[in-house]
């Protein structure tokens, strides 16, 4: 049996009853960092046998700890904060685990993600897209153009030059920004790109922030000439890659519109 469990974002009063029962019950806990996980398993008295299980050791322990599972071993996954699986490792394991008709079950808890969206208030559609690249415009393609609101998270290093896009791309967008979620410095604050950037100028940027971008409007072109050349000004990408992000803004086969620009 593997648990796929959630444990708190900040606050380690946040993680449920059946959550501890079962670290305390199971035969290994899977953890990203044993370290941090360690301080959470004092807390509540657990002294179950912890083993790493992070994106640089995972592949090569997939294997190993499927036999456990299929041997009968009772096994609890947990990142260092939040819901496993989400930007966390730990989906290939759980698909394999499916594959093999191991049997699964989630112990729900704590989401940073969805913790924000509950703080921002609103009934809209949305869309979670994990952490934010590094590199390029390309990516904001799906924040700017998405009719409802877009979740992400970004790093405290990286946070800036996102702002610093968004003001170029889409100057009016409203983002809503949390840190620090449940903890003692817990903040909100929502704005334009502008506004966002000239608050973070005057002081540090630390711990990693969740991003709620507000929907899209206004009807964007319709052309598919116009759109692609929108796209490639806009965005700074190619026509090939703009062409690419049109099709699927007006849901229509990549194939079609290379013959008809031929791009």
């Amino acid at each position: 049996m593997l648990y796929v469990l959630a444990t708190p974002i900040g606050n380690l009063k946040d993680i449920t009853f059946r959550a501890v029962e079962v670290l305390k019950e199971v035969d290994l806990v899977l953890a990203e960092d044993t370290r941090t996980s360690s301080v959470l398993m004092r807390e509540y008295g657990i002294e179950t046998e912890m083993r790493s299980f992070h994106k640089f050791n995972e592949k090569g322990r997939e294997e190993e700890i499927l036999d456990l599972l299929e041997g009968g071993k009772k096994i609890a996954l947990i990142s260092d904060a939040g819901t496993p699986g989400i930007c966390d490792p730990g989906a290939a394991l759980i698909r394999k685990c499916r594959a093999s008709h191991v049997k699964i079950e989630v112990v729900p808890g704590p989401c940073a993600a969805i913790a924000a969206l509950s703080l921002f208030g609103s009934e809209e559609n949305f869309q979670f897209i994990g952490f934010l690249e590094k590199k390029g415009k390309k990516q904001f393609i799906d924040i700017v153009y998405y009719p409802g609101l877009t979740i992400a998270y970004e790093s405290p290093h990286h946070l800036m030059k996102t702002l610093e896009w968004m003001k170029e791309i889409a100057p009016e967008k409203k983002i809503f920004i949390a840190r620090e979620l449940t903890k003692l410095y817990e903040e909100t604050l929502e704005g334009t790109p502008h506004e966002l950037i000239e608050h973070f100028q005057k002081k540090k940027i630390l711990g990693e922030y969740v991003l709620v971008f507000s929907g899209n409007e206004n009807p964007f072109e319709t052309d598919p000439q116009a759109l692609i050349k929108e796209l490639q000004d806009r965005f700074e990408i190619s026509a090939k890659d703009a062409l690419v992000a049109a099709a699927k803004l007006l849901n229509q086969p990549k194939r079609e519109l290379y013959k008809k620009f031929n791009v």
